[in-house]
């Protein structure tokens, strides 16, 4: 399922919201700039390693990506959520409770695995974050989403519980397929999207701002 948008206009420019993914994106031109070489050094460098845990680099990994698709994805899921979650807890509130669910996923990625010599990188586990507060505070949004279907594709509205609660539940069955050793896992920190998601779900109870609750869309 391809989200396209949401159906919850948002009162507020989004500044934090854009600034995270024009700092993605020139991160990642700058990777890709790199010799092959100089880019595996910059992730190993940034990224965040397990077996080597550094502080900086908890938030330097989030703005690392692995490639198109990776970084594609990522900025999608925040441009369609991450605006109205902005415009719900305020910006400078926003940039805590991104920055805080980015940090408890990175650290549950790397209590799952920590003794892995693999770097870590990517805004997934933030982005989880905003995933998991937008269930909370826009329990009755719809998502227009795509839906390829072999040769046809469908775009149908979605209600945002299920798109979102669907996705949860897919992190946590792929988790428990990769500790089984039934898979590999394909390199997707799935442990720093549940993590991220929780993270998301609890701290957005504590940033939410009451007085900028709406409930006029709900009739759309």
């Amino acid at each position: 399922m391809i989200p396209l948008r949401d159906i919850v206009p948002s009162r507020t420019r989004p500044y934090v919201t854009v600034t995270i993914i024009i700092l993605n994106a020139a991160a990642f031109f700058l990777e890709i700039s790199l010799p092959p070489a100089a880019r595996q050094q910059l992730i190993q460098t940034y990224g965040l390693v397990p077996a080597a845990f550094a502080w900086s680099a908890v938030f330097t990994s989030m703005f690392l990506h692995a490639g198109w698709l990776h970084i594609g994805g990522n900025m999608l899921y925040l441009w369609i959520f991450g605006d109205n979650v902005e415009d719900q807890v305020g910006h400078g509130r926003f940039v805590i409770f991104y920055l805080l669910c980015g940090t408890v996923a990175a650290l549950a990625q790397t209590f799952s695995d920590p003794m892995s010599p693999v770097p870590t990188i990517g805004a997934s586990g933030a982005i989880a974050g905003v995933m998991g507060a937008y269930i909370v505070l826009y329990p009755k949004s719809r998502v227009l989403t795509l839906i390829p279907l072999f040769v046809f594709w469908e775009i149908i509205e979605i209600p945002a519980v299920f798109f979102l609660g669907f996705w949860f539940l897919l992190q946590v069955f792929s988790a428990g397929t990769v500790t089984t050793g039934t898979q590999q896992g394909g390199g997707v920190a799935f442990w720093a999207h549940i993590a991220g998601f929780l993270a998301g779900i609890a701290a957005v109870l504590i940033f939410r701002r009451p007085e900028r609750e709406r409930v006029e869309w709900w009739s759309q």
